[in-house]
């Protein structure tokens, strides 16, 4: 088979175009025949050593993806062979990711995919959707599962709404009730914001956004889905009800976050930060499962008409890939290796 490698941290430039034996699923695995694997940031910073030291001889990258179960293993039902799959964290702590033509992993992490959901959509869950869902499940006041009115009377802001995870923070956030406003820098990502299924979009560069916010929301918001805590941090506190919950997950930009300690004590903000891998095996579970019935329910579609442009190349161009996630292209990345 066709796969991309690398075998020392650097660049883009350590990634490998080769040859591979087909791999064999092991006992509770499955084998799939990759469509479409998606590109994430955690993936080249993965490539790039950035925080994740590189713990095997040769890695084939990328978490994402969607495509076929080919084969199974000891104790996976016959009957998943032929199944279109979604699938998630597929190089987390193993060397086998998804920019190859087949990849193996542990059969809980192949999700079925409907016929009706392409494998576009498949390949661009995975993190972002269920990072999504971990943000929207973290309030003190629940819920802590996601369906639709889970979020009925809620207010979510999610910020950066043209990334995405800030997309499917909308879709989900939308699809279980709640009202939904999302911060943006452009008029157009508030237009694709605003195709992704937020009710409002604040330009955070104009104004006064926080003004803005409690107009649309008088008594305050009940989630922050974070994805610049330094940058962004006075706005959400401005703009956050009491016992009001900030779930970050990331801090692009890097910026410092300084906290007003008696501010947030008279709020009793809730911080949530996350990351997948160490959200434990319930929390991610119960994210699967409600991602899967968002995605039954046609509520997690992608492309430029939905708010997330498709940004694609070939598996020979895995290294550009990465070159775009890298420099912050709008939308979703993703990698056709099965044409």
């Amino acid at each position: 088979m066709k796969a991309i490698v690398y075998r020392d941290n650097g660049a883009p430039d350590v990634l490998q175009f080769v040859d591979r034996d087909l791999p064999a699923p092991g006992p509770g695995e499955v084998r799939v025949r990759v469509a479409v694997s998606g590109v994430n940031p955690t993936d080249w910073q993965a490539r790039s050593g950035v925080g994740h030291p590189k713990r095997f001889s040769e890695v084939t990258p990328h978490l994402d993806g969607a495509g076929t179960v080919d084969a199974v293993g000891e104790g996976v039902d016959r009957s998943r062979v032929g199944q279109r799959v979604w699938l998630f964290m597929a190089a987390a702590g193993r060397p086998t990711g998804t920019a190859a033509e087949f990849t193996v992993v542990p059969a809980e992490q192949a999700v079925p995919l409907p016929d009706e959901a392409g494998f576009d959509v498949g390949a661009a869950l995975g993190v972002p959707a269920l990072t999504a869902h971990r943000a929207l499940t973290v309030a003190e006041d629940g819920p802590r599962r996601l369906r639709p009115g889970a979020l009925d009377g809620k207010v979510v802001l999610a910020a950066g709404g043209a990334g995405a995870v800030g997309h499917a923070v909308i879709q989900l956030a939308r699809w279980a009730g709640a009202t939904v406003i999302s911060t943006i820098s452009s008029p157009e990502k508030a237009r694709l914001a605003t195709a992704a299924g937020a009710h409002h979009v604040i330009n955070y560069r104009e104004d006064d956004p926080s003004a803005e916010i409690r107009k649309i929301a008088p008594d305050g918001v009940d989630i922050v889905a974070e994805v610049a805590l330094g940058t962004n941090l006075a706005l959400d506190l401005a703009v956050l009800r009491t016992r009001g919950t900030i779930a970050t997950y990331a801090n692009d930009g890097g910026r410092p976050v300084e906290l007003n300690v008696p501010q947030n004590m008279v709020l009793n903000t809730r911080f949530q930060f996350l990351v997948l891998y160490t959200a434990g095996t319930e929390a991610r579970a119960a994210a699967v499962q409600d991602v899967a019935a968002a995605v039954r329910d046609g509520a997690l579609p992608v492309g430029e008409e939905h708010g997330l442009p498709l940004n694609r190349f070939p598996l020979d161009r895995t290294a550009d890939a990465h070159r775009a996630v890298e420099s912050r292209a709008v939308g979703k990345v993703l990698v056709d290796v099965i044409s």
